[in-house]
């Protein structure tokens, strides 16, 4: 199985309600609520690209970019 890397987090922060799903599903503990409760990358680096928080937002508001460890862009 290829390692992913992850190229980005986007989050459509209009989309986000703040329920928080996204921050308790990340095993590595990458998302946090800001002081608007709206989630962002806190982390970035830590990401393993699982994409769990991508799957679990009920909201559809995250979409994690990856690629494969040495694929050209």
């Amino acid at each position: 199985m290829a390692k992913l890397k992850l190229k980005a987090h986007h989050i459509d922060r209009d989309w986000c309600k703040g329920c928080g799903i996204c921050v308790r599903f990340c095993p590595k503990h990458v998302l946090q609520l800001d002081d608007r409760e709206k989630a962002y990358a806190a982390h970035p680096e830590k990401c393993i690209g699982c994409r769990l928080c991508e799957m679990r937002c009920p909201d559809l508001s995250i979409t994690v970019e990856t690629e494969e460890e040495g694929e050209k862009s």
